[in-house]
């Protein structure tokens, strides 16, 4: 087998357990949402259509969106896509999901719609490493928070540690911002 061939399957192998939730959604825009949703598992995992659709359904209803399963891309609010684009990565079952600031393209009424699914993941023991400027909800929400500033690691520790004790320079002026 030549390098490439090896250096996807390791990449496939370590990319299978985990979803990815992106700032801007990447919905395909000429999908519905149910469509959206179904396409991994069908595509990636070659579950047949009807049983993907079944599990659609069960994620759509998981993130309040079973109503919106017939809705092009252009038919939903901001938060929607944001929902649709979690049960996206739900309904693959991964052990850990990436968020990459997953209200930051959201209008403000939107962000706690998108953070109480999130929450609700969280009670579900899946691991999840989130990238947000939403303090409060890193607070109530995680079990460790890792503060980086100019690329590196500058606190990591327990939420009431570093938000309630902050001992860094650079953190006490970034929570600064928001108190």
């Amino acid at each position: 087998m030549g390098n490439k061939k090896k250096a996807y399957k390791l990449q496939q192998a370590l990319s299978e357990p985990m979803g990815m939730v992106f700032q801007g959604f990447n919905l395909f825009p000429h999908m519905t949402a149910l469509q959206n949703v179904m396409e991994g598992p069908v595509q990636v995992k070659g579950i047949d259509k009807k049983t993907a659709e079944a599990l659609a359904y069960e994620v759509l209803d998981q993130v309040g969106m079973t109503e919106k399963a017939h809705a092009y891309p252009s038919q939903l609010s901001g938060g929607q896509k944001q929902r649709i684009a979690i049960a996206r990565t739900l309904i693959m079952d991964p052990e850990i999901i990436l968020f990459d600031e997953p209200t930051s393209a959201l209008d403000p009424e939107l962000v706690q719609e998108v953070l109480a699914v999130i929450k609700k993941i969280a009670s579900r023991n899946i691991t999840m490493l989130i990238v947000t400027h939403e303090m409060q909800f890193a607070k109530d929400v995680s079990n460790r928070v890792i503060f980086m500033a100019d690329g590196r690691v500058v606190v990591d520790g327990e939420p009431t540690k570093v938000f309630d004790s902050p001992d860094h320079p650079r953190l006490q002026q970034f929570l600064g911002k928001f108190a």
